[in-house]
């Protein structure tokens, strides 16, 4: 196709992308170089019969009018990233310098809350993603060789999690696991311990957190392999059968090549979504266990006195800048499977 051609079906698309995407995106990035106005404080001397006696109390005007002269803050530079709320150089430096093991500076690590979140967010990013893959493959492999009869109701029960809202799913699941629903009530049963709670165990917490994202999340992956399994060619798989080859030798040696680029594509929806973890956190009420970038953002704009829209826009920029980082590898493998079919 033409150049000129190739632009003109082009141009649309890449103006929305323009004005929807990289300019919300240079703002935050200029809205994160600033920091929010200090309030003005006024102190006044009352003196009556019994001495005099200092007051302290906030200049509402005067403040307001320095926001309004200067609506994006004091200028703060590259400062917000690295203070204690965001990457802490000093304090990880200090970290470091003062234990003498790995795990002691893991635990450093885990009292600053950008890398705690951190730690959350790459936890569940790398945990979910390949079993939602490995899963989602399985049930299409699965419903695929039903008979037709069974095949729509298989369907439709398989994509009932996709259909509940994600922050009402983890609601409903949080309370599955009280102590006293269904899940909660049960274990402390089997296990004779009414002290027993998915709740109170940070490591039972992320636990719970993994589980709901494979169950919410595998839906999306079955769909689209199971999609891909009818494009399949039957020529293929028929000569594999007449070869004499086994099932799994036919998944392995026809199907799943075949699956390739859907998988790649699945990994890439799931890196970008699980990185941006967020509902189950708030619906699990989980923010003393586990946090993640996307809930430290939550948490700076949520504020009522002062919302900390500076600090905000730095986290967001970090997120950004992991969820590049984490496609970098899928992008670059990608483009080398293109040139190498190109050639």
């Amino acid at each position: 196709m033409p150049h000129r051609t190739f632009m003109k079906f082009m141009w649309p698309s890449l103006l929305v992308m323009f004005l929807l995407i990289a300019l919300p995106i240079v703002s935050v990035f200029v809205q994160s170089l600033h920091v929010e106005h200090e309030q003005i404080v006024l102190e006044t001397e009352n003196c009556g019969p019994f001495g005099c006696k200092k007051t302290v109390s906030v200049d509402r005007e005067a403040t307001d009018q320095l926001r309004e002269e200067e609506p994006l803050g004091r200028f703060n530079g590259l400062d917000t990233y690295t203070n204690r709320s965001h990457l802490a150089f000093e304090n990880v430096s200090e970290a470091w310098r003062s234990t003498d093991s790995l795990g002691g500076f893991f635990n450093g690590l885990m009292n600053l809350p950008f890398y705690k979140a951190l730690v959350f967010t790459l936890a569940y990013t790398f945990i979910v993603t390949p079993c939602v893959i490995f899963f989602g493959m399985v049930v299409a492999l699965c419903v695929n060789a039903l008979p037709k009869l069974v095949k729509g109701p298989t369907i439709f029960l398989s994509l009932l999690p996709m259909i509940v809202t994600p922050l009402i799913g983890s609601l409903i699941l949080f309370w599955m696991i009280d102590a006293d629903g269904v899940i909660g009530a049960t274990i402390q049963n089997w296990f004779q311990d009414d002290s027993l709670s998915l709740k109170a165990s940070p490591a039972l917490t992320w636990i719970t957190l993994f589980v709901y994202g494979i169950w919410s999340s595998i839906p999306f992956s079955f769909i689209v392999f199971y999609a891909g399994l009818q494009t399949v060619p039957t020529d293929t798989l028929e000569a594999s059968m007449i070869d004499g080859a086994s099932r799994w030798e036919t998944i392995r040696y026809v199907v799943m090549p075949h699956m390739a680029p859907l998988v790649t594509f699945v990994a890439l929806m799931q890196l970008m979504d699980n990185f941006r973890v967020f509902e189950p956190i708030v619906g699990f009420a989980a923010e003393a266990h586990a946090t993640s970038l996307s809930w430290l953002i939550f948490n700076d704009l949520r504020g009522t006195d002062s919302q900390l829209f500076g600090s905000a826009g730095a986290t967001s920029m970090l997120t950004i800048l992991g969820v590049a980082i984490l496609l970098m590898p899928v992008f670059i493998r990608t483009w080398r499977d293109f040139n190498r079919k190109s050639a």
